[in-house]
Protein backbone atom coordinates (compact mmCIF):
# COMPACT_ATOMS: atom_id res chain seq x y z
CA UNK A 1 0.00 0.00 0.00
CA UNK A 2 1.75 3.22 -1.10
CA UNK A 3 1.91 5.49 2.33
CA UNK A 4 3.74 8.20 0.78
CA UNK A 5 1.20 9.21 -1.97
CA UNK A 6 -1.63 9.23 -0.17
CA UNK A 7 -3.13 11.50 2.96
CA UNK A 8 -1.80 10.41 5.79
CA UNK A 9 -5.38 10.38 7.70
CA UNK A 10 -6.79 7.87 5.15
CA UNK A 11 -3.31 5.85 5.87
CA UNK A 12 -4.34 5.68 9.35
CA UNK A 13 -7.65 4.94 8.87
CA UNK A 14 -6.36 2.18 6.31
CA UNK A 15 -3.75 0.39 8.84
CA UNK A 16 -6.38 1.00 11.93
CA UNK A 17 -8.87 -1.59 9.64
CA UNK A 18 -6.11 -3.24 8.73
CA UNK A 19 -5.29 -4.03 12.65
CA UNK A 20 -9.34 -4.65 13.17
CA UNK A 21 -9.43 -7.24 10.74
CA UNK A 22 -5.69 -9.12 11.52
CA UNK A 23 -7.75 -9.54 15.42
CA UNK A 24 -11.32 -10.88 13.96
CA UNK A 25 -9.94 -13.23 11.48
CA UNK A 26 -7.39 -15.09 13.71
CA UNK A 27 -9.41 -14.83 16.80
CA UNK A 28 -12.01 -16.60 14.88
CA UNK A 29 -9.44 -19.01 13.67
CA UNK A 30 -8.56 -20.12 17.07
CA UNK A 31 -12.02 -20.24 17.80
CA UNK A 32 -12.82 -22.86 14.82
CA UNK A 33 -9.52 -24.63 16.66
CA UNK A 34 -11.36 -25.39 19.94
CA UNK A 35 -10.15 -22.61 22.10
CA UNK A 36 -12.70 -20.19 24.24
CA UNK A 37 -13.19 -16.39 22.86
CA UNK A 38 -11.46 -15.27 25.66
CA UNK A 39 -8.43 -17.49 24.93
CA UNK A 40 -8.83 -17.27 21.57
CA UNK A 41 -8.71 -13.50 21.66
CA UNK A 42 -5.81 -12.99 24.00
CA UNK A 43 -3.36 -15.18 22.18
CA UNK A 44 -4.05 -12.99 19.26
CA UNK A 45 -3.54 -9.90 21.21
CA UNK A 46 -0.20 -10.74 22.60
CA UNK A 47 1.38 -12.31 19.22
CA UNK A 48 -0.01 -9.18 17.36
CA UNK A 49 1.77 -6.57 19.98
CA UNK A 50 4.55 -9.04 20.38
CA UNK A 51 4.54 -9.24 24.10
CA UNK A 52 5.43 -12.87 24.11
CA UNK A 53 4.04 -14.33 27.22
CA UNK A 54 3.82 -17.72 26.05
CA UNK A 55 1.39 -19.83 24.73
CA UNK A 56 -2.36 -19.87 25.79
CA UNK A 57 -2.79 -23.62 24.99
CA UNK A 58 -0.11 -25.77 23.88
CA UNK A 59 0.33 -25.71 20.40
CA UNK A 60 0.89 -29.33 18.76
CA UNK A 61 -0.83 -29.51 15.92
CA UNK A 62 1.12 -28.24 12.56
CA UNK A 63 -2.24 -26.61 10.54
CA UNK A 64 -2.61 -24.04 14.58
CA UNK A 65 0.96 -23.54 14.31
CA UNK A 66 1.31 -22.42 10.69
CA UNK A 67 -1.41 -19.97 11.68
CA UNK A 68 0.09 -18.55 14.88
CA UNK A 69 3.10 -18.04 11.91
CA UNK A 70 0.79 -15.97 9.98
CA UNK A 71 -0.37 -13.91 12.84
CA UNK A 72 2.93 -13.18 13.89
CA UNK A 73 3.73 -12.06 10.54
CA UNK A 74 0.36 -10.34 9.79
CA UNK A 75 -0.12 -8.85 12.99
CA UNK A 76 3.71 -7.05 13.38
CA UNK A 77 2.94 -6.14 9.90
CA UNK A 78 -0.46 -4.63 11.23
CA UNK A 79 0.92 -2.72 14.28
CA UNK A 80 3.90 -1.45 12.12
CA UNK A 81 2.00 -0.31 9.24
CA UNK A 82 -0.25 2.10 12.54
CA UNK A 83 2.76 2.99 14.07
CA UNK A 84 4.50 3.89 11.04
CA UNK A 85 1.38 5.67 9.65
CA UNK A 86 0.55 7.85 13.01
CA UNK A 87 4.54 9.09 12.86
CA UNK A 88 3.90 10.08 9.42
CA UNK A 89 0.18 12.08 10.30
CA UNK A 90 2.24 13.63 13.17
CA UNK A 91 5.36 14.46 11.19
CA UNK A 92 3.52 16.08 8.52
CA UNK A 93 1.11 18.28 10.45
CA UNK A 94 4.20 19.90 12.12
CA UNK A 95 5.95 20.28 8.72
CA UNK A 96 2.74 21.68 6.87
CA UNK A 97 2.25 24.23 10.35
CA UNK A 98 5.87 25.46 10.01
CA UNK A 99 6.19 25.49 6.13
CA UNK A 100 2.57 27.30 6.55
CA UNK A 101 3.86 29.77 8.83
CA UNK A 102 6.88 30.54 7.06
CA UNK A 103 5.73 30.57 3.50
CA UNK A 104 2.60 33.08 5.64
CA UNK A 105 5.81 35.60 6.90
CA UNK A 106 7.57 35.57 3.10
CA UNK A 107 3.69 36.69 1.75
CA UNK A 108 3.51 39.41 4.45
CA UNK A 109 7.23 40.75 4.14
CA UNK A 110 6.25 41.55 0.47
CA UNK A 111 3.30 43.55 0.91
CA UNK A 112 3.18 47.32 0.44
CA UNK A 113 0.63 50.01 0.98
CA UNK A 114 -1.45 47.59 2.58
CA UNK A 115 -4.21 47.38 5.64
CA UNK A 116 -3.83 45.87 8.69
CA UNK A 117 -6.66 44.95 10.49
CA UNK A 118 -6.31 44.15 14.95
CA UNK A 119 -9.08 41.90 15.84
CA UNK A 120 -11.20 38.97 13.41
CA UNK A 121 -14.52 39.78 15.34
CA UNK A 122 -17.58 40.55 14.12
CA UNK A 123 -16.30 43.66 12.44
CA UNK A 124 -13.24 42.74 11.63
CA UNK A 125 -14.54 39.90 9.09
CA UNK A 126 -17.07 42.92 7.44
CA UNK A 127 -13.30 44.46 6.95
CA UNK A 128 -11.78 41.53 5.45
CA UNK A 129 -14.77 40.75 2.96
CA UNK A 130 -15.22 44.52 1.84
CA UNK A 131 -11.21 44.97 1.41
CA UNK A 132 -11.15 41.48 -0.54
CA UNK A 133 -14.16 42.57 -2.70
CA UNK A 134 -12.01 46.17 -3.22
CA UNK A 135 -8.35 44.07 -4.32
CA UNK A 136 -7.08 45.48 -1.31
CA UNK A 137 -4.39 43.75 0.33
CA UNK A 138 -4.47 43.21 4.10
CA UNK A 139 -3.04 41.15 7.13
CA UNK A 140 -5.21 39.96 10.03
CA UNK A 141 -3.51 40.18 13.79
CA UNK A 142 -5.78 38.02 16.12
CA UNK A 143 -4.77 36.27 19.51
CA UNK A 144 -7.43 33.22 19.32
CA UNK A 145 -6.11 30.15 17.46
CA UNK A 146 -9.56 29.47 16.30
CA UNK A 147 -9.91 32.45 14.88
CA UNK A 148 -6.32 32.75 13.33
CA UNK A 149 -7.23 28.89 11.60
CA UNK A 150 -10.72 30.39 10.00
CA UNK A 151 -8.44 33.28 8.39
CA UNK A 152 -5.76 30.76 7.07
CA UNK A 153 -8.86 28.11 6.04
CA UNK A 154 -9.89 31.46 4.16
CA UNK A 155 -6.88 31.46 2.52
CA UNK A 156 -6.05 35.22 4.23
CA UNK A 157 -2.70 36.41 5.77
CA UNK A 158 -2.94 36.77 9.51
CA UNK A 159 -0.89 36.48 12.69
CA UNK A 160 -1.58 35.40 15.52
CA UNK A 161 -0.28 37.35 18.48
CA UNK A 162 -1.65 40.24 20.79
CA UNK A 163 -1.76 43.37 18.28
CA UNK A 164 -0.78 45.48 21.52
CA UNK A 165 3.08 44.09 21.12
CA UNK A 166 4.98 46.23 18.98
CA UNK A 167 7.07 43.07 17.29
CA UNK A 168 3.59 41.60 16.01
CA UNK A 169 2.98 44.83 14.42
CA UNK A 170 6.06 45.25 12.92
CA UNK A 171 5.87 41.71 11.83
CA UNK A 172 2.52 42.89 10.56
CA UNK A 173 4.58 45.19 7.96
CA UNK A 174 3.16 48.51 9.68
CA UNK A 175 6.67 50.54 8.46
CA UNK A 176 4.74 49.87 4.84
CA UNK A 177 1.42 49.42 5.99
CA UNK A 178 -1.10 52.38 4.41
CA UNK A 179 -3.45 52.03 7.05
CA UNK A 180 -4.35 50.05 10.05
CA UNK A 181 -7.72 49.55 11.67
CA UNK A 182 -7.76 48.77 15.62
CA UNK A 183 -11.36 47.00 15.74
CA UNK A 184 -11.06 45.45 18.91
CA UNK A 185 -13.81 45.64 21.60
CA UNK A 186 -11.76 46.69 24.25
CA UNK A 187 -11.53 50.23 24.23
CA UNK A 188 -7.94 50.12 26.23
CA UNK A 189 -6.25 47.89 23.85
CA UNK A 190 -7.22 50.02 20.74
CA UNK A 191 -5.79 53.12 22.45
CA UNK A 192 -2.64 51.21 23.27
CA UNK A 193 -1.93 49.66 19.50
CA UNK A 194 -3.47 53.56 17.98
CA UNK A 195 -0.40 54.83 20.04
CA UNK A 196 2.22 52.12 18.59
CA UNK A 197 1.21 51.95 15.84
CA UNK A 198 1.72 56.03 15.34
CA UNK A 199 4.71 56.04 16.98
CA UNK A 200 5.99 52.99 14.72
CA UNK A 201 4.88 54.71 11.35
CA UNK A 202 3.98 58.46 12.00
CA UNK A 203 2.11 59.05 8.13
CA UNK A 204 -0.25 55.75 8.85
CA UNK A 205 -3.42 56.13 8.87
CA UNK A 206 -5.27 55.11 11.66
CA UNK A 207 -9.13 54.04 12.18
CA UNK A 208 -9.86 53.04 15.40
CA UNK A 209 -13.44 51.57 16.64
CA UNK A 210 -14.55 52.94 20.26
CA UNK A 211 -17.21 51.14 22.81
CA UNK A 212 -18.06 55.01 24.35
CA UNK A 213 -18.27 58.00 23.48
CA UNK A 214 -15.77 59.27 25.71
CA UNK A 215 -13.30 57.38 24.10
CA UNK A 216 -13.07 58.73 21.30
CA UNK A 217 -11.04 61.64 22.67
CA UNK A 218 -8.63 59.68 23.53
CA UNK A 219 -8.46 57.88 20.43
CA UNK A 220 -7.59 60.90 18.51
CA UNK A 221 -5.28 62.20 21.28
CA UNK A 222 -3.71 59.07 21.28
CA UNK A 223 -3.19 59.58 17.03
CA UNK A 224 -6.23 58.18 15.13
CA UNK A 225 -7.06 59.57 11.80
CA UNK A 226 -10.66 58.35 12.20
CA UNK A 227 -12.75 56.79 15.25
CA UNK A 228 -16.06 54.93 14.52
CA UNK A 229 -18.70 54.29 17.11
CA UNK A 230 -20.60 50.95 16.13
CA UNK A 231 -22.78 51.29 18.82
CA UNK A 232 -23.55 55.34 18.12
CA UNK A 233 -24.20 54.79 14.38
CA UNK A 234 -26.34 51.49 15.04
CA UNK A 235 -28.34 53.87 17.05
CA UNK A 236 -28.46 56.45 15.10
CA UNK A 237 -29.45 54.34 11.90
CA UNK A 238 -32.51 53.32 13.90
CA UNK A 239 -33.92 56.48 14.95
CA UNK A 240 -33.09 58.07 11.26
CA UNK A 241 -35.04 54.72 10.20
CA UNK A 242 -38.17 55.82 12.50
CA UNK A 243 -38.04 59.41 11.80
CA UNK A 244 -37.96 59.35 7.72
CA UNK A 245 -38.74 55.83 6.92
CA UNK A 246 -40.23 56.63 3.25
CA UNK A 247 -36.53 58.50 2.39
CA UNK A 248 -34.27 55.81 3.59
CA UNK A 249 -36.47 53.23 1.68
CA UNK A 250 -36.20 55.17 -1.31
CA UNK A 251 -32.69 55.62 -0.44
CA UNK A 252 -32.20 51.61 -0.37
CA UNK A 253 -34.15 51.01 -3.88
CA UNK A 254 -32.42 53.78 -6.05
CA UNK A 255 -28.74 52.65 -5.13
CA UNK A 256 -26.44 50.14 -5.24
CA UNK A 257 -24.80 50.51 -1.99
CA UNK A 258 -26.87 52.62 0.69
CA UNK A 259 -24.22 53.14 3.04
CA UNK A 260 -21.54 54.33 0.45
CA UNK A 261 -23.64 56.65 -1.05
CA UNK A 262 -24.60 58.05 2.20
CA UNK A 263 -21.23 58.02 3.11
CA UNK A 264 -20.53 60.44 -0.15
CA UNK A 265 -23.43 62.50 1.09
CA UNK A 266 -21.89 63.37 4.45
CA UNK A 267 -18.47 64.14 3.19
CA UNK A 268 -19.72 66.58 0.90
CA UNK A 269 -22.05 67.77 3.66
CA UNK A 270 -24.98 66.78 2.33
CA UNK A 271 -28.44 64.99 3.63
CA UNK A 272 -31.59 62.94 2.74
CA UNK A 273 -34.51 63.97 4.39
CA UNK A 274 -38.34 63.50 4.40
CA UNK A 275 -40.76 66.55 4.54
CA UNK A 276 -44.51 65.54 5.26
CA UNK A 277 -47.29 68.20 3.03
CA UNK A 278 -49.73 68.30 5.63
CA UNK A 279 -52.98 70.25 5.07
CA UNK A 280 -52.06 73.11 6.53
CA UNK A 281 -47.86 72.77 5.14
CA UNK A 282 -47.40 76.11 3.10
CA UNK A 283 -46.25 73.54 0.36
CA UNK A 284 -49.38 72.13 0.03
CA UNK A 285 -50.77 72.87 -3.70
CA UNK A 286 -47.63 74.16 -4.68
CA UNK A 287 -45.44 73.62 -7.71
CA UNK A 288 -41.84 71.99 -7.03
CA UNK A 289 -40.11 74.85 -8.91
CA UNK A 290 -41.47 77.18 -6.20
CA UNK A 291 -40.10 75.31 -3.02
CA UNK A 292 -36.49 74.90 -4.22
CA UNK A 293 -36.91 78.72 -5.44
CA UNK A 294 -38.12 79.72 -1.75
CA UNK A 295 -35.29 77.69 -0.33
CA UNK A 296 -32.71 79.87 -2.39
CA UNK A 297 -31.31 76.71 -3.42
CA UNK A 298 -30.78 74.95 -0.07
CA UNK A 299 -33.05 72.18 -0.42
CA UNK A 300 -33.19 69.94 -3.95
CA UNK A 301 -36.16 67.75 -4.84
CA UNK A 302 -35.55 64.59 -5.16
CA UNK A 303 -38.96 62.71 -4.71
CA UNK A 304 -42.00 62.79 -4.32
CA UNK A 305 -43.96 59.95 -2.43
CA UNK A 306 -47.22 60.54 -3.21
CA UNK A 307 -50.54 60.11 -0.38
CA UNK A 308 -52.08 57.59 -2.82
CA UNK A 309 -49.07 55.21 -3.58
CA UNK A 310 -46.19 55.34 -5.74
CA UNK A 311 -43.33 57.85 -6.57
CA UNK A 312 -42.37 60.71 -8.51
CA UNK A 313 -38.47 60.48 -8.94
CA UNK A 314 -36.41 63.64 -10.24
CA UNK A 315 -39.82 65.43 -10.17
CA UNK A 316 -40.12 68.36 -12.47
CA UNK A 317 -40.61 72.35 -11.65
CA UNK A 318 -44.46 71.88 -12.75
CA UNK A 319 -44.70 69.26 -10.44
CA UNK A 320 -47.34 70.00 -7.74
CA UNK A 321 -47.24 68.82 -3.58
CA UNK A 322 -50.54 67.78 -2.75
CA UNK A 323 -51.98 67.60 1.01
CA UNK A 324 -50.64 64.15 2.59
CA UNK A 325 -47.47 63.70 -0.23
CA UNK A 326 -43.99 63.42 1.21
CA UNK A 327 -41.40 65.26 -0.23
CA UNK A 328 -37.67 64.10 -0.05
CA UNK A 329 -35.22 66.53 -0.21
CA UNK A 330 -31.27 67.12 -0.18
CA UNK A 331 -30.19 69.21 1.53
CA UNK A 332 -27.08 70.62 3.75
CA UNK A 333 -25.75 68.84 6.60
CA UNK A 334 -26.05 70.35 9.80
CA UNK A 335 -22.22 70.96 11.47
CA UNK A 336 -21.74 69.41 14.95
Amino acid sequence: MPIARSRPQTNLYYAMLFVGVVLVVFTVGYRLAGWSWSDALYMVVITAFSVGFGEVVPITDPWLRAWTIALILFGCTSIIFVTGTLVQWLTEAQIQRALGGKRMENEIEKLKNHAIICGYGRIGKMIASQLEAGGVPFVIVDQASDRVAEVREAGRLTLQGEATDEAVLKAAGISRARVLATVLPNDAANVFITLSARNMNPAIQIIARGEVPSTERKLLQAGANRVVLPAHIGADRIAHLILHPNARELLGTQTKSRVEFEHHLTELGLDMEEIEVGPDSPWAHRRISEVESESAGRLLAVAIMRKEGGTDLNPGPTAMLMPGDALVVMKRALRK
